[in-house]
């Protein structure tokens, strides 16, 4: 069994709406990173008809990291938050925001470079 983290018992413990709203958020994010892996995963199962392969494939690559990076951005996210809840101090800005937005937009662009490329 994992032990409570030493930032646990710090600070005032938060009313119980705010740590499970921030928990709804952290679960939100992970359900983020799932479809992403998810995609990532459908993309090199089934798009045969995307070349070159190889791009598909560092693409479908790319999406199963940016996952992983999603799902440590969600923890730390939380984590911050439930830190900041404790010692009534503002809320932390996220990364998570910023890095979620780049990796939709690059995602978009390449996938469309790989359709406007594949079916001529």
């Amino acid at each position: 069994m994992i032990d409570e983290p030493p930032w646990r018992r710090e600070g005032n413990e938060p009313d119980y709406r705010f740590s499970f709203a921030n928990e709804r958020t952290f679960l939100a994010w992970i359900r983020t990173a799932l479809a992403v892996l998810a995609g990532g995963m459908l993309l090199e199962q089934f798009a045969t008809r995307l070349q070159p392969r190889s791009v598909v494939v560092a693409l479908a690559l790319a999406l199963c990291s940016f996952a992983a990076a999603l799902a440590v951005l969600a923890y730390v996210h939380w984590r911050d938050n439930e830190i900041a809840m404790r010692h009534q101090g503002k809320l932390p800005w996220s990364r998570a925001l910023i890095v979620l937005f780049v990796g939709v937009c690059a995602t978009s662009c390449v996938l469309a470079g790989l359709l406007l490329t594949s079916f001529r």
